[in-house]
């Protein structure tokens, strides 16, 4: 039995962030603005177009045809989205990290038509095209012009943030009929996926690497979480590989290993018309390829932590009917608590930036991941 401490008994849902979800892209662009001279540094050689001058041109509404009233930039640690009218564009920032690489333009052209091919597998009205970002002779920039591009983005269509599903659980206007067609996108989805080849200890291995690696990042001082919790928490986790890895085996075996989304949040699902889930884990094939129920499960940890877990419970229903396929609920418990845990590590992450922004925020939402990875461990 894990003692739960009265800090983590505590931690409540906090209010919803900026959902992905509004998002948009495309929308062609003729019009450029002079590039400021002052403003030239080596970042992006040749060329020599910084992320700031392409950041300050596509703020301007001048630099869309046709030209929206206003542009809404929102900055994310990986990418800069642009909403324009009824499109949005994606830039992709020149960063590295251990699973992704992005640093070059050639690779942000690859990681870009990645992710529109992906996406297109649950969203292909949403997902548009790559566009070009280019430098004409004389100097300045345009979207979809002709001159040497010195960057791509990802072009999409722009989605009612109303119709997202954490802003409809927000609201309380969600029920069967609301996630009806949603649900049915997910569940054909998975059951028309081909088994991606893999041993069961393919499966427990990644399963035991991320375990470890997270509770080693969860440990650092500089969250200063309860402890031996997390360490207690990673102990259970592991003990279930080593006592239970025919679960997990029979999973592999039966064929149902495949290539899914990997980041099934509820502000990455569309419920409008027709139904759409976005943002799938375009960077990382390795994080892509699992077990649906491990899949469904981060859904699960998400819906609950907004307080409706009927919600995810629904979703699971309907993949059951159409797939036939009933993990066991050990095995769907063990998969929840892995998946909340990683959630913890995710959160903990923003106490890292510079500046932080509403460390206490994040500090709560870390604790609540915590409470619910405790909470959803399999009975011994």
């Amino acid at each position: 039995m894990v003692r739960i401490p009265a800090s983590l008994r505590r931690a409540r849902a906090e209010p919803l962030g900026v959902s992905r979800g509004g998002l948009r892209p495309d929308g062609p662009a003729q019009r450029s603005l002079p590039l400021d001279p002052s403003t030239v540094s080596h970042i992006d050689s040749p060329g020599k177009v910084t992320l700031a001058d392409k950041v300050g041109f596509l703020r301007c509404p001048a630099s869309y045809t046709p030209a929206p009233a206003r542009v809404t930039a929102i900055e994310t640690h990986l990418a800069w989205v642009f909403l324009a009218g009824k499109f949005a564009f994606k830039l992709k920032k020149p960063v590295r990290q251990d699973v992704l690489d992005y640093h070059t333009r050639a690779a942000r052209r690859r990681a870009c038509l990645a992710e529109v091919r992906l996406n297109r597998r649950l969203a292909a009205h949403v997902y548009l095209g790559v566009t070009p970002l280019v430098r004409t002779t004389g100097g300045r920039l345009s979207l979809d012009g002709s001159g040497t591009p010195v960057d791509w983005l990802v072009r999409m269509r722009r989605l009612n943030a109303r119709d997202m599903l954490d802003r409809r659980i927000e609201a309380g206007f969600v029920g069967p009929e609301e996630l009806g067609p949603a649900a049915d996108l997910l569940a054909r989805f998975y059951r028309s996926a081909s088994p991606v080849p893999t041993t069961p200890s393919d499966v427990i291995d990644r399963l035991r690497r991320t375990i470890e690696t997270t509770r080693e990042d969860l440990m650092s001082p500089l969250y200063g979480l309860p402890e031996g919790i997390v360490s207690r928490l990673a102990d259970r986790q592991l003990a279930f590989l080593d006592e239970r890895p025919a679960l997990l085996r029979a999973r592999s075996r039966d064929g149902r290993i495949v290539e899914g989304h990997g980041d099934l949040k509820p502000e990455h699902f569309y419920l409008g018309s027709p139904p759409a889930v976005i943002d799938c884990l375009e960077f990382s094939r390795q994080l892509r390829v699992l077990d649906p129920a491990e899949d469904l499960s981060l859904l699960s940890v998400e819906c609950e932590r907004l307080g409706h877990p009927e919600v995810a419970a629904f979703f699971f229903a309907r993949y059951s009917e159409q797939t036939g396929d009933r993990p066991p609920p050990d095995l769907l418990a063990f998969y929840r608590s892995v998946r909340a845990l990683i959630r913890a590590k995710l959160s903990a992450g923003h106490l890292r930036d510079e500046p932080v922004r509403n460390p206490r925020r994040w500090r709560a939402r870390t604790l609540r991941y915590l409470w619910l990875s405790l909470h959803s461990l399999p009975t011994r």
